[in-house]
C-alpha cells in the first residue's frame, strides 16, 4: 500500500481518498471504522474513544492505532487489556507516525483521520 498524502481530515492510499477513520487489515483491505458503538462514551472522553465494542481486527501480531494528527483519539484501558489477552502488540502513535507501519507484515492498523 502506498500513502500518497495525509493531511488533516484526508488520506490518500493507492489513489483512493478517505475522509473518515479507517481500518487496514492484512495490508490489503481498507474498511471504514465503525465507531457508533463507542459514541456513548464520547462525553466521558471528550472524544469518541476506541473501545472493544468496535470490530477491532485482532487477527495479527501487531495492532497499530493512529490517534490522529494531534493524538486526540483515546484508546480505552479495555482495548489495552484485550490486546494483552490476545497476545497482540498494541502500538499507539499519532496517525502520521502510525503510517510508517502500513506495510509491516502481520500488522493491522486503525487510523484516526479527522483530527
Amino acid at each position: 500500500m502506498r500513502v500518497e498524502y495525509f493531511e488533516f481530515g484526508k488520506i490518500n492510499i493507492d489513489g483512493q481518498v478517505y475522509t473518515h477513520d479507517i481500518v487496514i487489515i492484512n495490508n490489503r483491505l481498507i474498511e471504514k471504522r465503525e465507531k457508533r458503538l463507542s459514541r456513548s462514551l464520547k462525553a466521558r472522553f471528550n472524544h469518541t474513544p476506541l473501545t472493544t465494542a468496535e470490530n477491532i481486527p485482532w487477527n495479527c501480531a501487531t495492532l497499530v492505532v493512529g490517534t490522529g494528527m494531534n493524538g486526540r483519539l483515546p484508546v480505552t484501558e479495555e482495548v489495552r487489556a484485550r490486546a494483552f489477552e490476545m497476545n497482540v502488540e498494541l502500538i499507539v502513535k499519532t496517525t502520521p507516525e502510525a503510517l510508517s507501519y502500513i506495510n509491516d507484515k502481520d500488522t493491522n492498523l486503525i487510523l484516526h483521520i479527522t483530527c
